[in-house]
């Protein structure tokens, strides 16, 4: 799997969200100022070219959906970033986040708890 531009996870996220749809279906959901169309058009074949989107065609019209599910990237994406940034040390991470946003004992073990609740739970987001 290969990492997102910018542009690609914008257009992604918005395919997560509404689960299939056409180039204008994507294009209402962008915020202002929108991009042009064949710019969303566009970067949807590349997504389609990296195995991120599937799609069914209506003659020469396409409705997109996306192959790789949200868990299956953010997980991919946080295993580059830990690896990337930290060493591959989760607990580097976890320091780095905690330190970062001045997180007192409360707070880790309010983390703590939701951690070891999706570790139980994994399927709820």
């Amino acid at each position: 799997m290969k990492q997102l531009t910018k542009a690609e996870e914008q257009v992604m996220q918005i395919l997560w969200e509404i689960k299939k749809g056409f180039v204008k279906d994507v294009l209402d959901k962008m915020p202002k100022p929108k991009p042009a169309y064949n710019t969303v058009s566009t970067i949807i074949r590349i997504l389609e070219k990296k195995g991120f989107v599937g799609y069914k065609a209506y003659g020469k019209t396409h409705e997109y959906f996306p192959v790789i599910e949200k868990n299956q990237y953010r997980s991919f994406y946080l295993k580059s970033m830990i690896t990337g940034y930290f060493g591959g040390s989760f607990e580097r991470l976890v320091s780095f986040f905690a330190k970062d946003n001045d997180m007192d004992i409360h707070e880790m073990e309010e983390l703590l708890k939701n951690v070891q609740r999706d570790i139980e739970d994994p399927n709820d987001e």
